[in-house]
């Protein structure tokens, strides 16, 4: 499968079953993708001198074998004719 970054994908496995997104990362050498929006997690940080501490969501690394691409030229409905 050919993934890029700022592809289409739906999720097809896991907790994120259904929904839709697009590839914000790629990591070739352990076989995981970063999708906008899915697989949140919740991070706490400690505040310092530049930003403040609390707790922070954001997108975690997911397999790529729980995706697959979405062709949005291909997902328009076709009309079936007879021949």
């Amino acid at each position: 499968m050919i993934l890029k970054k700022g592809a289409q994908v739906k999720i097809i496995a896991g907790k994120d079953k259904g929904k839709n997104g697009e590839i914000l990362e790629i990591n070739r050498k352990l076989n995981k993708i970063k999708i906008k929006s899915v697989n949140m997690v919740k991070k706490h940080t400690k505040p310092t001198k530049e930003n403040k501490g609390g707790i922070i969501s954001k997108e975690s690394f997911i397999h790529q074998s729980n995706v697959k691409n979405i062709d949005i030229k291909k997902n328009e409905k076709k009309i079936a004719g007879k021949k």
